[in-house]
């Protein structure tokens, strides 16, 4: 939304935003210029509402610019109508891994020169959520919640994975998968992972992975988990590329940007060099500080896959302990997930589980950290930065790390307590 907001402020039209706290996002956009109410009292005085799909319908301000015969527009129609307006549009589907490939997009592009604005869902270290050097290419995420990603008619579609989420719309993974395919339908060209099971179903140009497809990752080599690898081509090794951030995952986030990097006509050696400009966005992995001498790691992962990954990879970097700090986010993935959650989350030792982040939803017992916690002998239930500090200065070792996950306001809680 904020990106959006500044977009336009950009190219000339007057933008006000309202919002129900201050944040990084309102703090940004008020110093270029843009005015961000807090709260819910203000009267809307512009002709057009532009909504987060994460705002219910009931919305106070939504009411009454409804009574007053305001223009109202969900987000997810609004982008669409902002990428309709570029010659070429990239879009990054899937339940993980959005916001890196599209910002290693947005690297290729930019280290070549190239004419583009691109839309992102978090915060480039560099970039930011927005990057606009002209208005030949829009790259943007493409999210599944409540089909936003529809909106979008893309020259070329990536599906990175079709893994099951946002089980408040999709009450089926039947449900799902045909969303997925409906994206792609509405796309020129199609790029898969191939190592998904379900989105190589999909009809597509070219694909990737680390074990199938077309581009292809071979020769993986990690230090300290940043890895390199060679880019090999229908079965011909191409070019070599090192990236600046760890993890195994982002190899084939990599491969993926590469894969939609090429059909728009960018050569192996222009993508590498935007690739190894990449180095992170905020809350993916990120080292905030420490507490008691010991790092601390933050990571926006918030499903059991993601947990699984940002785990696996604390532990290939860590000699001692991983401390784990988990916030749930929403009630209704955590209820229809919960089974995967407890198994992922019983790896670790006396996981630390933080009251679940609600976002747009009401309580639900079944989905709730007290139930989860429940179903985790070893886990221990917080509720406050206080009790959260306190509970992960015992017992810590010189060798540990202490690993904080979730996508709510855990991140907050987690840079309120640890030592710069």
């Amino acid at each position: 939304m904020s990106a959006l907001a500044e977009l336009l402020f950009w190219r000339g039209y007057s933008v006000r935003g309202s919002d129900a706290a201050e944040n990084s996002f309102t703090r940004r956009l008020a110093s270029i210029g843009v005015h961000v109410h807090i709260g819910e009292s203000e009267e809307i005085s512009e002709d057009t509402v532009v909504y987060t799909g994460a705002v219910e319908d009931g919305h106070p301000q939504l009411i009454a610019a409804r009574r007053a015969g305001k223009r109202l527009l969900p987000r997810a129609e609004f982008l669409g109508r902002i990428a309709e307006e570029f010659p070429r549009v990239l879009s990054v589907a899937g339940c993980h891994g959005k916001t890196t490939t599209t910002c290693m997009l947005a690297h290729i592009f930019h280290a070549s020169g190239a004419s583009f604005t691109s839309h992102i869902g978090g915060e480039d270290l560099a970039l930011g959520n927005l990057c606009a050097t002209g208005g030949e290419t829009f790259i943007t995420e493409a999210c599944e919640f409540k089909r936003s990603f529809l909106a979008l008619k893309s020259s070329v579609a990536v599906i990175l994975n079709c893994d099951r989420d946002h089980t408040d719309c999709y009450p089926s993974e039947t449900e799902l998968f045909s969303a997925y395919r409906a994206f792609a339908a509405k796309a020129e060209k199609v790029i898969v992972n191939a190592d998904d099971v379900r989105a190589r179903e999909i009809a597509h140009e070219l694909d990737f992975g680390l074990y199938a497809g077309r581009i292809r990752a071979e020769k993986l080599r990690a230090a300290g988990e940043r890895y390199s690898f060679t880019v090999s081509e229908d079965g011909l090794s191409v070019v070599r590329i090192r990236l600046a951030v760890v993890g195994r995952v982002h190899v084939l986030n990599a491969l993926a940007a590469y894969a939609a990097a090429r059909l728009c006509g960018f050569s192996p050696e222009e993508i590498k060099r935007g690739l190894e400009q990449f180095t992170g966005v905020k809350r993916r992995f990120e080292h905030i500080g420490t507490l008691s001498g010991v790092p601390v790691v933050c990571d926006y992962a918030h499903h059991p896959r993601e947990i699984a990954s940002a785990v696996d990879t604390a532990e290939r970097l860590c000699t001692g302990s991983v401390r784990l700090v988990f916030q749930p986010h929403t009630f209704t993935r955590t209820r229809d997930l919960l089974t995967d959650f407890v198994s992922v989350l019983k790896r670790l030792e006396s996981p630390v589980i933080y009251r679940t982040y609600s976002a747009r939803e009401k309580f639900d017992y079944a989905g709730s950290s007290v139930h989860l916690v429940s179903k985790i002998p070893e886990a221990v239930y917080v509720q406050s930065a206080r009790q959260l500090k306190a509970r992960l200065c015992e017992k810590l070792e010189k060798d540990d790390l202490i690993l904080i996950l979730g996508a709510g306001n855990i991140y907050e809680i987690a840079k309120s307590i640890v030592e710069k």
